[in-house]
C-alpha cells in the first residue's frame, strides 16, 4: 500500500476552476474596496481608469485612450465629455488632424488622480502589502504567466473565430 503525503495529494487536488473563483471573487471584493475609496473623492472607477491612464501618458487620442481602457470609442465618448465638462480632462487639436484631438489632465484632474492613486496604493499596501516578499514574488511570477497565456489564447487563431 502506497501511500500519499499530504502535500502530493493537495497538488493533485488542485482545481483551476476553483482557484478563478476565488480570483473573481477577491477581484470582486478589492474593485468594491477601492471604488468606496475613490467615491470618497468623488471619482467612479471608470473615471480613477481614465485618469490614471492619462497620467502615465498624456497627448493620446480617444481612440488611443478607448483601446488602453479596453473599451471602444464610442462607450469612452460620454466618460470623456463628462470629464471635460468638470475641468478634469481637457481636449487639444493635434496640427495636421481635424478629426482627432490629443487628451491632457488639467491640473484639477492630475491633483485627483494622484489623490485616486495615492488610495489605491494605500489599499494595496494593507492587503496585498502585507504578505510575504517570497509570496509577492511568487504570485508576480504567477501572474505574469497566466497573463502570457491569456495573451496567446486571445490571438490564437481559434480565438479569433469565437
Amino acid at each position: 500500500m502506497t501511500s500519499t503525503s499530504p502535500a502530493r495529494a493537495q497538488i493533485e487536488t488542485v482545481d483551476p476552476l476553483r482557484i478563478w473563483f476565488r480570483f473573481i471573487r477577491l477581484n470582486r471584493r478589492a474593485t468594491n474596496a477601492v471604488a468606496m475609496e475613490l467615491k470618497v473623492l468623488g471619482l467612479s472607477i471608470p473615471q480613477f481608469d481614465l485618469l490614471s491612464t492619462l497620467t502615465e501618458r498624456e497627448g493620446m487620442s480617444q481612440q488611443e485612450l478607448a483601446e488602453r481602457l479596453y473599451v471602444t470609442k464610442g462607450n469612452v465618448s460620454g466618460l470623456l465629455d463628462r470629464m471635460v465638462e468638470a475641468g478634469l480632462v481637457e481636449r487639444r487639436s493635434i496640427p495636421g488632424d481635424r478629426r482627432s484631438n490629443a487628451l491632457y489632465l488639467t491640473e484639477k484632474g492630475r491633483d485627483l488622480a494622484d489623490q485616486g492613486i495615492a488610495a489605491q496604493r494605500a489599499y494595496v499596501m494593507r492587503t496585498l502589502g502585507t504578505l510575504p516578499v517570497q509570496d509577492l514574488a511568487d504570485l508576480e511570477r504567477i501572474v505574469l504567466a497566466w497573463r502570457e497565456r491569456a495573451r496567446a489564447e486571445e490571438d490564437s487563431p481559434s480565438a479569433q473565430t469565437r
